[in-house]
């Protein structure tokens, strides 16, 4: 099961659970930012365990961090205009995510295909949704187990959204990784993340 938001070359795709999640034992979701807010309803609630990468409850944080991180979602929305200031804008954006790695490391993204108005409204429509996050989903199971994934240097998520995610979900575990951005280009992390889920699977069946 895989989503796909699609801002450019690929085509959109919901991720749902499909007939092999039917006899499995256990479903473990892998979201990244945006990505928990974005999973359907009937995905989360039949989660079992969830892996959140740079991810966060409320994206826009409270007080003067908050102030900035709303007026730039407003300036990033308000150059969606045409696909030439969108594109400008989206390129120190993809530079941001990929900080301290280089940009170039990136997987192919919404620069490699077209910036036409379908795909800047679904841009608008993610600010917007960035904009209004306000906490967890409400369907997040509250018996599945939790793994937080924090990238030390994010330049997207706040470290006060990032401890307020952590504050949320005292019981997850978490992973910190030093020297490492939002797009989670370094740090091993499908290692580190294959070895919590197995983990985790070894602790269920004991059970």
């Amino acid at each position: 099961m895989t989503g796909e938001r699609s801002y450019g070359a690929f085509s959109p795709r919901t991720p749902r659970w499909g007939d092999e999640a039917e006899n499995a034992a256990r479903r473990v979701v892998v979201a990244h930012s945006l990505g928990l807010h974005l999973l359907p309803a009937e995905v989360l609630r039949r989660t079992d365990a969830i892996v959140l990468l740079a991810s966060f409850a409320a994206f826009v944080p409270p007080g003067r961090e908050g102030r900035r991180t709303r007026a730039a979602l407003t300036g990033m929305s308000a150059s969606l205009g045409d696909e030439s200031s969108a594109r400008a804008m989206l390129s120190k954006f993809m530079e941001n995510v990929a900080a301290p790695q280089p940009a170039d490391l990136l997987p192919p993204g919404p620069l490699g295909g077209p910036l036409d108005e379908i795909n800047r409204e679904r841009l608008r429509e993610d600010l917007e949704l960035l904009a209004n996050c306000q906490g967890l989903p409400d369907d997040l199971p509250r018996t599945a187990r939790i793994l937080i994934v924090e990238a030390e240097e994010d330049r997207i998520v706040e470290p006060a959204a990032r401890a307020q995610l952590r504050e949320l979900l005292p019981e997850a575990d978490v992973i910190r990784l030093p020297g490492v951005g939002h797009a989670l280009l370094a740090g091993d992390v499908i290692g580190r993340v294959v070895e919590w889920v197995e983990t985790w699977r070894g602790q269920s069946t004991a059970r």
